[in-house]
């Protein structure tokens, strides 16, 4: 009788893989939980003292526009991502599952709870029967907010398509509709306004977007040649999107707040507070994709340039937090 011996150590290398996985779901889950506090309790904090008062439901406002914007900067990634891969030789076939039905999925959510909201004057409706869905077509706001959930309802279906790539014209709809809404007609050169908010918009879904799926494609793929050619390629054209980021960011303050008065708001206006937060946090944002790069190309082993791009991930990720939390706020008076 033959016996045969079991393959030592295969289920005990199994549970530390599987601990290890349930340990970043859990770290994952408790980010998003910390990621939400930033638009639900951010308004008193940033309007505290400043005699300004908020828009009733300003935390709601806020959170359902940052759920907004990751699921915009999600789909959008994927596809700059993509589009990179082709530039990439010797690119394994091998892709993580798209995330992108499921943000849009979180984007047409949230577009619809802003859309009732703008369908009961602004507020947070308190039930069905507030809620004027035909008042919406009466509206510009009201127009915007439907193109919107429109618009990710479109993505969601375009990305369970054979042709996903098709998604990006429901997407670019969606940026379009958030930039109008962004500079209404009784705002000072409000086209402009929204052109510098459309590229503004735009750069930052590919910046934070593509970053989350390069990694997520580099963790598939595991160590390879490819993969260092594909972060660098992303940090080539991260950079030209940080300098438009940049230009179009300081573009919209220099048009919210005078320059010579944009010092003394910043400190003293809940949206000059909120918006010094945010450039601190790219700031930062900025640094560890700067030490990202230089271990790309200086390291012996180029991909620990992962470790810090997964922390700009996560800084990221409050980024658009507090970008949510800016467009809910009261925007300062023009001295």
């Amino acid at each position: 009788m033959t016996l045969t011996r079991p393959t030592p150590g295969v289920s005990g290398a199994s549970e530390p893989v599987r601990r290890r996985g349930a340990g970043r779901a859990v770290a994952v889950l408790v980010l998003v939980l910390l990621g939400a506090l930033v638009p639900l309790l951010g308004p008193s904090a940033a309007l505290h003292g400043t005699g300004e008062a908020a828009a009733p439901g300003v935390g709601a406002v806020a959170l359902l526009r940052t759920v907004l914007f990751a699921a915009l900067c999600v789909p959008v990634g994927e596809l700059f991502v993509r589009r990179l891969l082709r530039a990439v030789p010797g690119a394994p076939g091998a892709a993580p599952r798209s995330w992108a039905p499921y943000a849009a999925a979180a984007g047409f959510v949230a577009a619809l709870g802003l859309a009732s909201i703008v369908a009961t004057g602004n507020a947070v409706p308190g039930g069905a029967a507030e809620i004027d869905v035909g008042g919406l077509y009466e509206s510009r706001d009201g127009k915007l907010a439907l193109v919107e959930v429109n618009g990710f309802l479109a993505a969601g279906l375009c990305a369970l398509s054979a042709r996903p790539v098709t998604q990006v014209w429901p997407l670019a709809a969606v940026v379009v509709a958030e930039a109008l809404r962004a500079h209404p007609p009784t705002e000072q050169s409000p086209l402009a306004g929204s052109g510098l908010t459309l590229v503004h918009l735009t750069c930052a879904a590919l910046w934070a977007g593509g970053l989350l799926y390069a990694l997520r494609m580099l963790r598939r793929w595991g160590p390879s040649e490819a993969g260092v050619a594909l972060l660098g390629l992303y940090a080539r054209v991260a950079a030209v999107l940080l300098a438009a980021i940049t230009a179009t960011g300081v573009g919209s303050s220099l048009r919210r707040m005078p320059a010579e008065t944009i010092l003394e708001q910043l400190t003293t206006t809940a949206y000059g507070r909120v918006l010094l937060a945010k450039v601190l946090l790219v700031s930062a944002v900025a640094a560890l994709a700067l030490w990202a790069r230089i271990r790309l190309g200086r390291a012996a082993d180029p991909l620990t340039a992962c470790s810090p791009a997964r922390a700009e991930v996560l800084a990221l990720g409050v980024v658009v937090a507090v970008s949510g939390l800016l467009t809910a706020l009261p925007v300062p008076i023009r001295w």
